[in-house]
C-alpha cells in the first residue's frame, strides 16, 4: 500500500486552477478597457457631430435674403422709357444657382445628376466647384423659372436659387447700339446704360427710379425696320440712321446694322456691331455740298444769283476734277446744287476761300467730339488746314470723314433758322435750349438752305425720296462716295449717304441714312445714293411723319413760298 506525498497532490491538483482563474481576471480587465475606449470613442464622434450639426445651424454662409437685399441696394436699375412713358429697359428678378460645397452629401451624385438638367455645365466645372469647403459658390446666373424648377426636383442638399437683378428690354434689338446693355452683374457697359453708371448711378444723391430718354419708340421701329429691309433690298452689308428734333437737338431714333440683341450682351461682340451713327466717321460724299452752300452764302461772297462756269473740269497738277454727270455749260447756284456740280461747287469755295471754309466747319461743329450721351463717339477726320486741292475735293464731301450725327446735328442746325444745337439722348428744357443754341448762319441763310433742298427733292437728285415721301415737304441731298481701300478709292464699292429735313416750310427733324456697299436693286435702277439711301429717307419720312403729328400738304403754294425774294422775278 503507498502513502500519497500531500506536497505533490496540492501542486498538481490546484496550480492549473489558479492559472486560469488569473487568466480570466486579466481578460476581463482587458475587455472592459476597450468597451469604456469605444464608448469614449463614440462620445467624441458624437460631440462632434453635435458640434457640427450646431455650427450648421447657427452658420448662414449663403443667405438668400441678404444676397436679394445687397442686390436690390447695389444692383438695381432705374427704368428706362421712351418719350411717350413705353419702357425700352427694365429690371426683372431672375434665378441664379448657387451651392455649399461643404453641405454637399454626395459630390458625384450632385455632379450627375446638375449635368443632366443644365448640359452647359461641363461635369468637370461642377466638380471642381463642389469638390471643396467654401460656404458659397455660383453655378450658373440667371436661369429660367423653368430650369429652376427642374434643378429643385433634383432634392440635392446645398444647392439652392437667389433672386438676382436682371435687364430685360422688351424691344430686343431695336435699341441695341442706342441703350447698350449690361454685364452678368446689372452694370452698364455700353450706350446709355454705361453713361448712367458714369455720370447718373454713381452720384451721392438718390438713384432715380425712371428715366425718361428723347427716344420715340415708334419712330425707333418704323427705323429699324426699314433699315432692315435696306439690307435685303440693296444687298447692303451695313445701313444706319438717325433722326433729331431741330428745335431741341433731341435724338428721336438712332438705329445702326447690322445690331445685336441686348439681353444677350456676348452678341454685341460679333463683327461689324459698332454704331455708325455715332462711333464711325466717313466721307459723306456731296452731302458736305449742303455745308459748303450754307457757309459761302453766309458770307455774303457768294450769293443765289451768282453763276458759275462747270463747262469743265478743274485742274490741280496733273489731277482733274470733273462731275459724274456734267451739264458742261455755266450753272446758277441753285443748278449747281440740284444738278450737284464738283465743279460748279470747287468755283463757289474758292470765290468764298478756303481758309474760311475750314474756319466754318469748326463753326458748325464738325471738329468738336460729340457731346450726346454715348460712350462709342468717335471724332472727325479732317485736316487743320486746307491745301487748294484738299479744299476743292472737301467741299464737295471727300478727303474728310465725319460721323452721320455730325452731320444731322449740322443739317438741323442749317434748317432751323441757323441755330446750332448739340445732340442729346434726353429731354431738353427751353432754358436748355437758350443756353446751349449757337447761331451758326443767319435766319436769311437758313431760309436759302431749304430752298435749296426743297428744290433738290422736286428736281434734283433726291426725287426718289420726294415721290416715296410726298405730301410731307421733304428736302435732301445725296452723297454717293466710293470706298477706300488700301489707300485707294475703289470705283466699285460706294458708301451712300443722304440728308434729308421735313417738313421744310416748318421745319422739325432733320434725318441722316448712310446705306454701306448698296447694289442695283434691279436692272434698271442705280447704285448711287439716290436710288437707295435717298429711298430709304423716302419710306423712313413716310411712315414716322403721320406718327409724330406732321400732317401732309399738297399745296403747291407752300413750294412756292420757299423760293427766296431775289429769285421770284422767274431767274430760276
Amino acid at each position: 500500500m503507498s502513502i500519497a506525498d500531500p506536497t505533490t497532490s496540492d501542486l498538481a491538483g490546484r496550480q492549473p486552477e489558479i492559472a486560469l482563474e488569473g487568466g480570466r481576471k486579466a481578460r476581463k480587465n482587458l475587455t472592459r478597457s476597450r468597451i469604456w475606449f469605444s464608448v469614449g470613442v463614440l462620445i467624441v464622434v458624437f460631440l462632434i457631430i453635435c458640434g457640427r450639426l450646431i455650427q450648421l445651424g447657427i452658420e448662414k454662409p449663403a443667405d438668400p435674403d441678404l444676397l436679394r437685399a445687397n442686390s436690390e441696394l447695389t444692383l438695381a436699375r432705374p427704368t428706362l422709357l421712351d418719350r411717350n412713358g413705353e419702357p425700352l429697359a427694365l429690371d426683372i428678378e431672375a434665378p441664379s444657382l448657387y451651392a455649399e460645397p461643404r453641405n454637399i452629401i454626395d459630390v458625384d451624385e450632385a455632379v450627375e445628376k446638375l449635368h443632366a438638367v443644365l448640359p452647359q455645365l461641363s461635369t468637370d466645372f461642377l466638380r471642381q466647384r463642389l469638390e471643396g469647403d467654401e460656404g458659397f459658390v455660383w453655378l450658373e446666373r440667371e436661369l429660367s423659372p423653368a430650369m429652376q424648377e427642374k434643378v429643385l426636383q433634383l432634392g440635392l442638399p446645398g444647392i439652392d436659387f437667389v433672386n438676382e437683378t436682371k435687364r430685360f428690354y422688351p424691344g430686343g434689338s431695336d435699341a441695341s447700339h442706342l441703350l447698350g446693355t449690361v454685364n452678368i452683374d446689372n452694370q452698364g457697359i455700353s450706350g446709355v446704360e454705361r453713361y448712367l453708371d458714369r455720370h447718373v448711378l454713381n452720384a451721392d444723391s438718390e438713384r432715380p427710379t425712371e428715366i425718361e430718354l428723347s427716344i420715340d419708340l415708334r419712330v425707333q421701329h418704323a427705323m429699324h425696320a426699314e433699315l432692315e429691309d435696306s439690307l435685303m433690298r440693296y444687298q447692303a452689308i451695313a445701313a444706319a440712321g438717325v433722326m433729331v428734333n431741330v428745335k431741341t437737338g433731341e435724338i428721336m431714333g438712332l438705329v445702326s446694322l447690322p445690331d445685336f440683341d441686348p439681353n444677350v450682351p456676348a452678341s454685341a461682340l460679333e463683327e461689324g456691331r459698332i454704331n455708325r451713327i455715332t462711333a464711325g466717321t466717313f466721307e459723306l460724299g456731296s452731302t458736305f455740298k449742303t455745308i459748303t452752300f450754307a457757309g459761302a452764302l453766309d458770307s455774303g461772297l457768294v450769293h443765289l444769283t451768282d453763276r458759275f462756269d462747270a463747262t469743265s473740269g478743274v485742274r490741280f497738277g496733273r489731277y482733274v476734277i470733273d462731275d459724274y454727270h456734267g451739264q458742261h455749260r455755266v450753272l446758277s447756284v441753285p443748278e449747281i446744287f440740284k444738278y450737284s456740280s464738283n465743279v460748279g461747287t470747287i468755283h463757289l469755295m474758292q470765290a468764298w476761300g478756303k481758309d474760311n471754309y475750314r474756319a466754318f466747319l469748326t463753326r458748325m461743329g464738325f471738329d468738336d467730339p460729340l457731346p450726346v450721351e454715348l460712350p462709342e463717339t468717335k471724332r472727325s477726320s479732317i485736316p487743320h488746314e486746307f491745301s487748294e486741292i484738299a479744299a476743292a475735293t472737301a467741299s464737295f464731301g471727300h478727303g474728310l470723314s465725319v460721323t452721320p450725327l455730325h452731320m444731322a446735328s449740322a443739317i438741323a442746325g442749317l434748317v432751323n433758322n441757323g441755330i446750332y444745337l448739340p445732340p442729346t439722348l434726353f429731354h431738353r428744357t427751353p432754358e436748355e435750349i437758350v443756353e446751349l443754341g449757337r447761331q451758326v448762319i443767319s435766319p436769311e441763310t437758313s431760309a436759302r438752305i431749304r430752298y435749296l433742298l426743297r428744290l433738290n427733292a422736286m428736281d434734283g437728285t433726291a426725287t426718289h425720296m420726294n415721290r416715296i415721301a410726298d405730301g410731307y415737304i421733304p428736302g435732301g441731298k445725296t452723297g454717293t462716295a466710293e470706298k477706300v481701300e488700301n489707300g485707294r478709292y475703289v470705283s466699285n464699292k460706294n458708301f451712300n449717304a443722304f440728308a434729308a429735313a421735313f417738313p421744310l416750310n416748318d421745319p422739325q427733324y432733320a434725318l441722316v441714312v448712310v446705306v454701306d456697299e448698296p447694289k442695283r436693286e434691279n436692272p434698271q435702277s442705280g447704285d448711287t445714293a439716290g436710288w437707295n439711301a435717298g429711298e430709304v429717307a423716302g419710306r423712313i419720312i413716310a411712315r414716322v411723319a403721320p406718327l409724330l403729328g406732321v400732317a401732309p400738304d399738297f399745296d403747291t403754294a407752300v413750294d412756292q413760298a420757299l423760293v427766296p425774294a431775289e429769285l421770284r422775278s422767274g431767274q430760276e
